[in-house]
C-alpha cells in the first residue's frame, strides 16, 4: 500500500476545518498530521480530539502553519481560513516544500499572480478552490454554456451571516466563466436610478450583476438567472450541509500532487476547464 500523504489543516475551528478533519482522520489515503487556527484562540494547544469531541488523536492544535509543520513535515496544506491569512500560509507552505490547497474566497488578482509565480518558481502544485462542491462546479459550467445563448443574466448568491466576503468566491468564479461565453451582458436600455444605492447589485465582469444575501439558516446557495423575451432560465445550486464538499476535497488533495503550477477552481480538477492533466487526475480519483 502506498505511503499516506501527510496533510495539515488550517482554519481548524471553522465548519470546513472540522468537516475536513473528520474526513482525513478516517482516510486510507491521507494522514492528518497537524492543525492550526487563530493564534490567540483558547483551543490552541489542545488535542484535536478535544475540539472535535472525539477520542484523543495525538495531534496538538498549533497557532500557525509554521508551528504545525515543524512538528510534522507535511506534504499538503489544506487551508480553510480567509483570503489574507490563507495566502500568507500558502506562501509559507510553498517555501517549505508543501503544496497548498486553499478552500477560500476573496483572493485578489494580484494575490493570484504572486501565488502563481511562487508555485512556478518552486515547481510545486498549488490549488485555489472557491467551492469544493461538485454540484456547484457543474452549476457554474452549465451557466457558462447558457451564457452563449442568453444576453441577460444576473447572479444571486446566498450565504450565512458569518461569511466575510461579498460577492462570494463562487459568484466571482461564475462571472469569469460567463465572460468566456460572451464579452458583454445586460445591454443598457434605460438610465436607471437607484433610490437606495446598491439596490441593483454589484456590477462585475462582462456587465454581470451580482446580489449577495446574508441570512441565518443559509449555508451556501447560488442562482444564475438568464432572461430572454418570453422566458427565464434559472441554474441553481444549494448546499445543505458540509457533506457536499467532501468528495471535492479528496479530489483536490489527490490532484495537487499531479501538478507543478497554480490551478484555480474545482472545474479544472474535474476536467471541465480544458486542463489535460486535470482530466487524467479526475478519471483516476477514487
Amino acid at each position: 500500500m502506498p505511503e499516506k500523504k501527510k496533510v495539515i489543516i488550517g482554519g481548524i475551528n471553522g465548519r470546513m476545518g472540522r468537516a475536513s478533519s473528520r474526513l482525513l482522520l478516517d482516510s486510507d489515503e491521507f494522514e492528518l498530521v497537524g492543525a492550526y487556527g487563530k493564534a490567540d484562540a483558547n483551543y490552541v494547544g489542545l488535542d484535536l480530539g478535544e475540539l472535535l469531541s472525539l477520542p484523543k488523536t495525538g495531534i496538538k492544535i498549533s497557532k500557525d502553519f509554521n508551528s504545525a509543520n515543524s512538528n510534522s513535515k507535511s506534504a499538503i496544506l489544506l487551508d480553510n481560513t480567509h483570503a489574507g491569512p490563507s495566502i500568507a500560509a500558502a506562501k509559507e507552505a510553498l517555501n517549505a516544500g508543501v503544496r497548498p490547497v486553499l478552500g477560500t474566497s476573496g483572493i485578489t488578482e494580484e494575490q493570484f499572480q504572486e501565488l502563481g509565480e511562487l508555485a512556478k518558481q518552486k515547481k510545486l502544485g498549488a490549488l485555489v478552490i472557491p467551492n469544493f462542491s461538485i454540484g456547484a462546479v457543474l452549476m457554474m459550467d452549465f451557466a457558462r454554456q447558457a451564457g452563449a445563448y442568453f444576453e441577460n443574466v444576473e447572479i444571486v448568491e446566498m450565504h450565512h451571516t458569518k461569511k466575510l466576503d461579498a460577492p462570494s468566491g463562487t459568484a466571482m468564479h461564475t462571472m469569469k466563466k460567463l465572460a468566456t461565453a460572451r464579452d458583454a451582458f445586460n445591454r443598457k436600455e434605460v438610465d436607471e436610478h437607484e433610490m437606495i444605492e446598491g439596490s441593483r447589485g454589484g456590477l462585475g465582469q462582462a456587465g454581470v450583476r451580482v446580489h449577495s444575501l446574508r441570512l441565518p439558516g443559509l449555508i451556501s446557495h447560488q442562482e444564475v438567472i438568464f432572461g430572454s423575451p418570453g422566458e427565464l432560465l434559472t441554474v441553481r445550486h444549494d448546499s445543505f450541509n458540509m457533506d457536499c464538499f467532501l468528495s471535492g476535497i479528496m479530489m483536490s488533495l489527490r490532484f495537487v500532487n499531479s501538478i507543478d503550477e497554480l490551478v484555480i477552481g474545482l472545474d479544472n480538477v474535474l476536467g471541465l476547464g480544458g486542463n489535460t492533466k486535470a482530466r487524467v487526475a479526475a478519471s483516476t480519483a477514487k
